[in-house]
């Protein structure tokens, strides 16, 4: 459900916004959230509510690693996009599961129009890292409907 209303959306973002994410603003477009919803030294697996503004997006990125790795979203409140280099851009609903595989050339964000929450999951794996890449053009990212 299309939330572009920040009153409404908190309601329905039940993992919660958490700080401003600026450690890593310069890999977004627009304004992001974070979340922490555990401590990965305690288990060794990172999850974390993310939210983004209607419009904010993450850069095109992967999800380095030699074994394993990788991501999982968990799509949360509001709506956004997931989309693959050399694939079509996939809307992002409440309940929906994304399992991204390592060294996959990706970006994720918010619809123009909608608040949007996922819970990201780092997959564990050897030699891991994210290599961050360029912003999603302005004018492929206003095409989408």
């Amino acid at each position: 459900m299309k939330t572009p209303e920040k009153e409404k959306f908190d309601k329905l973002n039940v993992f919660g916004e958490g700080a401003p994410n600026d450690a890593y603003s310069r890999y977004f477009s627009g304004r992001s959230f974070l979340n922490p919803l555990n401590d990965p030294q305690k288990c060794g697996v990172f999850l974390a509510n993310v939210t983004f503004e209607p419009g904010c997006r993450n850069n095109w990125h992967v999800h380095e690693a030699k074994n394993g790795g990788g991501q999982i979203l968990i799509c949360t409140a509001g709506e956004g996009w997931y989309q693959e280099e050399g694939k079509e851009a996939v809307s992002l609903l409440p309940g929906m599961v994304i399992t991204i595989p390592a060294n996959v050339k990706h970006w994720h964000g918010a619809k123009a129009d909608s608040w949007f929450s996922h819970i990201a999951l780092e997959v564990p794996g050897e030699k891991t890292g994210n290599l961050w890449l360029e912003p999603v053009d302005d004018q492929v990212y206003n095409k989408l409907k």
